[in-house]
């Protein structure tokens, strides 16, 4: 349930910043006080984010991903992660933003006494709660850590979690690049404990990754925090493999020139909106992944790029048909949504990184696209 008095509070907080900062910040700054402010922010409070489908029994969540949708996308991935471990001589798997637990309940569940150690890294106390919860049948193999130790091994899963790192806006306006902040909207009538936001270009020498062509203004993201923690994780990890599931494309994709809007979008109730300026802390922030960036950040920071498919084919790849064909009607037409093209399998793309010897993910047997990045 969202906490208006806590939204008002949020709204105030940012405020404070945005004036001590002069009077401007830059988007991702405010995303990131928007979602990770403790105690306030999206992702810091207590409401019901993830869940079921609309109309379900958790319908009061504001939105679902693949593992509340069905258990076959952990039996599926699970296929992986063993396959991972045992090429990489590992006993440990660390989730990161784990969410709901939904999918380490099932990752444990399958992989059974191949994972030693389940670690947790996720910067929401109020769903680190939920998680403990939804785990206690696994015991002290799952622990939850607030930091990178300074050395890690082991298999990295991140399920839509690239997606809620903050971003920064640039536009081109006029044939002038500029970076898009955020200000006080002194125009708005929102009373003084709930300021209101408005946007304010300053010229900017940062660039899209790749010229976009054509003269007409353009909105899109740069992904400087996503690339930083893939170089945070090169440098911890010493052995072991990650994989990454989430929305998003390759860079002549995502900086198409008729991509012309960008790809920031915000979802509560299971209805999404473009307006993150509005009800802060009271709805999710996203953009869509530049895997093209986050392949060459870590590529560059000592990882091995195994391979980048569709989750259409690496669900496949992994076994996801036979366990369709013996599931029942309800989880079969789930599961279904994971590969279809017009639902999650096209849109959602996965990246397989390494560190020590590289090896052939069976995730990425057949659809490999890493030409494309």
């Amino acid at each position: 349930m969202a906490n208006p008095n806590g939204s008002a509070t949020l709204a105030a907080t940012i405020a404070a910043q945005i004036s001590a900062a002069g009077g401007w910040i830059g988007f991702d700054r405010f995303m990131s006080l928007a979602l990770y402010t403790p105690g306030l922010g999206y992702y810091a409070h207590g409401s019901r984010k993830f869940g079921t489908m609309p109309g379900g029994a958790d319908g009061g969540s504001d939105f679902v991903t693949a593992p509340e949708m069905t258990p076959l996308f952990g039996q599926a991935l699970a296929v992986q992660i063993a396959e991972a471990l045992k090429a990489t001589g590992t006993r440990e798997v660390w989730e990161f933003g784990a969410g709901s637990g939904a999918l380490a309940s099932q990752l444990l569940g399958a992989l059974g006494d191949a994972v030693e150690r389940y670690s947790i890294v996720d910067l929401s106390g109020a769903l680190r709660a939920r998680q403990q919860q939804a785990l206690t049948a696994f015991g002290d193999r799952v622990r939850w850590v607030d930091a990178l130790p300074d050395t890690m091994q082991g298999v990295l899963v991140g399920n839509e979690v690239l997606d809620a790192m903050p971003v920064k806006l640039i536009a081109r306006q006029g044939g002038t690049w500029h970076e898009r902040g955020v200000v006080l909207d002194k125009a708005s009538e929102a009373p003084a404990e709930a300021p209101g936001f408005a946007w304010s270009d300053r010229p900017t020498t940062q660039r899209p990754p790749t010229g976009v062509a054509g003269p007409h203004d353009y909105l899109t993201e740069i992904h400087l925090e996503a690339q930083g923690f893939v170089r945070t994780l090169a440098d911890r990890v010493t052995q072991g493999a990650a994989f990454f599931l989430d929305y998003g494309f390759p860079e002549s994709e995502y900086y198409h020139p008729q991509r012309s809007g960008g790809t920031v979008m915000c979802h509560r109730a299971h209805l999404a909106d473009p307006d993150p300026l509005s009800d802060v802390g009271e709805k999710d922030i996203t953009a869509h992944v530049d895997f093209s960036g986050l392949a060459l950040a870590a590529q560059d920071a000592g990882w091995h790029v195994l391979g980048y498919t569709s989750q259409a084919h690496f669900l496949m790849n992994c076994g996801l048909a036979q366990l369709l064909a013996e599931a029942g009607p309800a989880q079969r037409a789930m599961g279904l949504r994971l590969i279809s093209e017009h639902e999650m399998g096209e849109l959602f793309k996965v990246i397989a990184l390494a560190k020590g010897e590289p090896w052939e993910p069976i995730g990425l047997a057949n659809g490999d696209r890493s030409h494309t990045l």
